[in-house]
């Protein structure tokens, strides 16, 4: 029995070991997470007695488990657009529906294709889809890979929603008149200069008439303006907005005009209030003036350059200087992340230990946050990992010595017949 169980002890030293080489082996690895060993006994021979309590002898030891442990590891900024490291807890999606599996490594590059991919050509998954009513990635869906060739012209995004955050000014005489212009494109890419003209009525009360020029528009006159919509506006004491057309504070739909140039026509929404209720028009004792203004339009341009926002959005970057957003990285948690089954190439894969993938983006359901340009080192610590080959060598050689105290020990025993 002695010899079984101090080989036992050998074998499971040995495993940790091979572990703590492992370990040490991928010290430089981007996204690497260090495993740890631990062992448990095996079961007790009982060897009877006249004691009260249990008289047992252990069998010896195995390895209870090695398992990765996801510690954060330290983020190193590389200044390639495409690199991405996680903060906190998530893994990135890699492969297609079929083929799925995870990683915290986010060296990402694009290939011949434009399809962003990770060093070994594994696909990363996203989402590309743009909701047209808000000019925002659509995140419901299943993510896909994400395909964004550089130097493909891009098609135009005719404008569907614009706003302008302005004030105009309570202690103007009636008759006064105030004017701000926004830049809208149709669904060809050619740009429009819709201009907002406000008329005081009275106290509080003003009329708008929303214009384009007349050119630009099938039946309208070169050199007079169009209006495309028109209605009126109240401000209550304190200068907020009470009433628009004579109802309810709320956006403003406007059908769009049929432009001259063969464009679909579009209708457009004028954004008065936001997600919080609080209107971009305000009636205060200040000059009349707009600080502010929005369009979710955009022209054809080619792209010149991709890069990831520490929100995990991919931006693209056109000859015309626009940048709009264009995709949107896919990130997975998990209940036991301890329980995921290492691939290799930096990647890990679902198992029955670990559950199921819960899949969004970053910042939510638990999900961390992301750093653009950077990427996460391996959470290898030199120092214990050299502290544990110590130990585990040391266990080694104890148990040797076991093995050769039983050897001796068996010779004297066959020696007493002599």
């Amino acid at each position: 029995m002695g010899f079984s169980t101090s080989l036992s002890g050998l074998y499971a030293n040995q495993q940790k070991l091979n572990v703590i080489g492992n370990n040490l082996a991928n010290l430089n690895t981007i996204g690497f997470k260090a495993s740890t060993v631990q062992f448990m006994d095996l079961v007790s021979q009982s060897v009877g007695g006249s004691s009260m309590n249990p008289m047992q002898v252990g069998l010896g030891v195995t390895t209870g488990s090695i398992s990765p442990n996801f510690r954060q590891g330290g983020v190193e900024t590389t200044g390639i657009a495409t690199n991405v490291a996680i903060q906190g807890d998530g893994f990135f999606v890699i492969g297609g529906a079929n083929s799925r599996s995870y990683t915290r490594a986010g060296d990402f590059t694009f290939d011949a294709n434009g399809t962003l991919v990770t060093p070994d050509g594994q696909p990363v998954q996203g989402y590309t889809v743009i909701d047209p009513a808000t000019g925002r990635v659509d995140t419901t869906g299943t993510p896909t890979d994400i395909v964004l060739p550089p130097g493909v012209l891009r098609a135009p995004v005719a404008t569907t929603l614009f706003g302008t955050t302005t004030n105009l000014d309570a202690g103007a005489a009636a008759g006064a008149t105030f004017s701000t212009a926004v830049q809208i494109y149709d669904s060809l890419g050619q740009p429009h200069v819709a201009t907002i003209t406000y008329t005081k009525t009275g106290a509080g009360a003003w009329d708008y008439d929303i214009t384009v020029p007349g050119e630009d528009i099938t039946g309208g006159t070169p050199g007079t303006p169009s209006s495309i919509g028109n209605g009126t506006l109240a401000f209550d004491a304190q200068g907020r907005l009470s009433q628009v057309n004579g109802g309810a504070v709320a956006d403003v739909v406007i059908a769009g005009p049929a432009w001259a140039n063969g464009a679909a026509a579009n209708g457009f929404t004028w954004d008065l209030v936001d997600a919080n209720g609080a209107a971009s028009l305000t009636g205060f004792g200040s000059p009349s003036a707009t600080s502010s203004s929005t369009q979710n339009g955009s022209p054809a341009g080619t792209v010149t350059a991709i890069g990831i926002n520490g929100s995990g959005e991919i931006l693209a970057t056109f000859g015309t200087g626009a940048t709009i957003v264009v995709g949107q990285l896919a990130m997975a948690n998990f209940n036991n992340p301890q329980g995921l089954t290492k691939l290799g190439s930096n990647r890990y894969g679902e198992s029955a230990a670990s559950g199921l993938a819960s899949i969004g983006i970053a910042g939510t359901g638990g999900r961390g946050s992301l750093t653009g340009g950077a990427v996460e080192q391996s959470n290898v610590d030199i120092a214990q990992e050299f502290t544990q080959m110590i130990l585990a060598q040391r266990g080694y050689q104890a148990n040797s010595k076991s093995i050769t105290v039983a050897d001796e020990l068996l010779l004297e025993t066959l020696n007493l017949k002599r």
